[in-house]
């Protein structure tokens, strides 16, 4: 079993007070990374009783834990500045923080277009721009796209839409920072065990099944080990690109 080392690293996953993000960012903590668990403060309380639960059972040698909405610009920059004053800068980013809001076009409203798009879209380009400037030459950005941005699915144009967008810009900013030695992936999700799927009907979820070849849903911790592979030195070689976690559905 390969075991990832990721001592003296300083890793920011947004979004991961649960689901994929949490499954991520455990296994960062396991390979001895520093972490920055973030979550968006929910006026309910959830998403902070969950990251609280989290970062009390981390084993990284350093948990912060870090509150913003990535929709707002401005909390972004703080957030990243927190991370600069604490650690001097920042080794690995994973753009994880999304939501889900289906529905026909025909029946889709303009706040659910907008808010799927202002938090799955302009949320990885704000945690880019501010975490480009503390993140480290050879430094690892791992976007978290999905395989509807891809292919696409009925009642998802929203979502699709942000998906594909983070695709585009991960191939661009491969690009502008491999000068700094810094590469830029995505991993794109298939159907993935997380709360994320009770919003999906049942029986689109058997149709979705029949098409796995795996024969399984996939676990928050396949696409973590992507994940970690893409943040390794020895990675160093591959940016730009997009790696389909879907037990061959894609």
């Amino acid at each position: 079993m390969i075991r990832f080392d990721f001592s003296g690293k300083v890793v920011l996953v947004t979004g991961s007070s649960r689901g994929i993000g949490a499954a991520v960012l455990t296994k960062f903590a396991e390979a001895g990374a520093t972490c920055v668990l973030h979550y968006w403060d929910d006026p309910a309380g959830a998403n902070l009783a969950d990251a609280a639960e989290l970062a009390g059972s981390l084993p990284a040698p350093t948990v912060l834990t870090v509150a913003a909405d990535v929709r707002d610009a401005g909390q972004v920059e703080t957030v990243m500045r927190q991370v600069k004053e604490k650690y001097g800068g920042l080794d690995v980013l994973v753009n994880n923080a999304g939501i889900i809001r289906d529905r026909t076009l025909k029946k889709m409203t303009l706040d659910e277009w907008h808010a799927v798009l202002q938090t799955n879209l302009d949320g990885v380009f704000h945690c880019c721009k501010y975490g480009t400037e503390i993140l480290r030459d050879g430094g690892r950005i791992v976007n978290i796209a999905s395989v509807a941005g891809l292919v696409g699915f009925h009642g998802q144009s929203n979502y699709a839409a942000a998906k594909a967008g983070v695709i585009g810009m991960t191939r661009v900013l491969a690009k502008e920072l491999a000068r700094r030695q810094i590469t830029v992936n995505a991993v794109a999700p298939g159907v993935i065990q997380t709360p994320m799927l009770g919003e999906v009907k049942p029986e689109v979820m058997v149709e979705y099944l029949k098409q796995i070849p795996a024969g399984r849903l996939g676990r928050p911790e396949d696409v973590a080990n992507a994940v970690l592979f893409l943040a390794t030195e020895e990675s160093s070689y591959i940016s730009g690109q997009v790696l389909p976690v879907t037990g061959g559905w894609v």
